[in-house]
């Protein structure tokens, strides 16, 4: 990459790249859609610990992740791998991404109870099940902010604490569901328009 590029840059085009794997195994072009199926298994295969690890280092250090970011780099790249899709859901935290599938399944919940309160090491273990079981439930979340949210993480323990923090509000935050309209209220008069409603 360019060496003036700065570090978020070279996070957004990391995430990009991996978004741009999703899209190309549904390519017409038989070996860009083979080689993005053998990036993504070999991603999946670097959970396994130990030299697998080594599986995506093609993927993720052309980038040129800073040293003490690497690590969260790697993860999700294999996160990504388990649960690859389009970037269609820019802003949704894991909170949020957790509460949509809970609404599907309310035995998830326990899970992602489990994942707030267990240390730095467990971490990953518990987020490969989460996006694991959000795949099942087909929900999507927004892998750049994952990556920032991981990122954040490594800086302290207060700073850890706080991303947690933001999980759990996004999780049980209510959803937002539009203002119902009463029977007694008139319609708005011809050419005027109506206050819009709340997303």
């Amino acid at each position: 990459m360019d060496p003036s590029t700065t570090v978020t840059q070279r996070r957004d085009a990391f995430v990009r790249g991996l978004y741009g794997l999703h899209y190309a195994v549904t390519s017409d072009n038989p070996r860009r859609s083979g080689d993005a199926r053998r990036a993504l298994a070999r991603l999946r295969r670097s959970f396994s610990g130990g030299q697998q690890e080594a599986e995506a280092y093609d993927v993720v250090f052309p980038y040129e992740p800073p040293e003490r970011e690497q690590k969260s780099w790697l993860l999700v790249a294999g996160l990504f791998a388990l649960h690859p899709h389009g970037n269609t859901v820019r802003g949704r935290s894991l909170g949020t991404a957790m509460r949509d599938l809970v609404e599907k399944r309310p035995s998830a919940a326990r899970r992602f109870t489990q994942l707030l309160s267990v240390d730095d090491t467990a971490l990953p273990h518990y987020l490969r099940q989460a996006v694991q079981l959000l795949r099942s439930g087909d929900v999507a979340i927004d892998f750049h902010r994952l990556l920032t949210d991981l990122v954040d993480m490594q800086g302290s323990a207060e700073e850890t604490h706080r991303v947690r923090l933001r999980w759990a509000r996004d999780y049980h935050r209510p959803k937002r569901t539009p203002k119902a309209t009463s029977s007694t209220e008139s319609e708005p008069a011809e050419g005027v328009v109506a206050e819009p409603v709340d997303a």
